[in-house]
């Protein structure tokens, strides 16, 4: 088994407490499936939207990441599957997709 990255981008926010309360839960449920079927690595966190960004030869601290919000990341979960084919398989029972947002399967690089 291989290691990957779910990185989530974009999604939109519940609006209201209830429905926050709904989203939630259907993640709750998606990432005990794939703890139950064994490809749960790490359940990763969600993170802030704010932060800083490092750069350049002179390690320029700025604010940021400012990007559109679709683009932003907003979490991340690290799985295992036996291919990235099969990863990305496994992304599609992600809730993210009913709020508008993606999830961006990366293979981890064995070193």
């Amino acid at each position: 088994m291989s290691e990957f990255v779910y990185l989530y981008r974009g999604g939109q926010r519940g609006a209201s407490p209830e429905q926050s309360e709904q989203i939630m839960q259907k993640w709750v449920a998606w990432l005990k499936q794939l703890e139950d079927k064994g490809h749960m690595k790490d359940r990763g966190q969600p993170l802030e939207s704010e932060g800083k960004v490092v750069k350049g030869d002179g390690k320029l601290i700025t604010d940021g990441p400012y990007a559109e919000s679709k683009d932003i990341v907003g979490g991340y979960t690290l799985v295992q599957a036996k291919d990235l084919t099969q990863a990305a398989e496994l992304a599609k029972g992600c809730p993210i997709f009913d709020r508008g947002g993606l999830v961006e399967v990366r293979p981890v690089m064995e070193m």
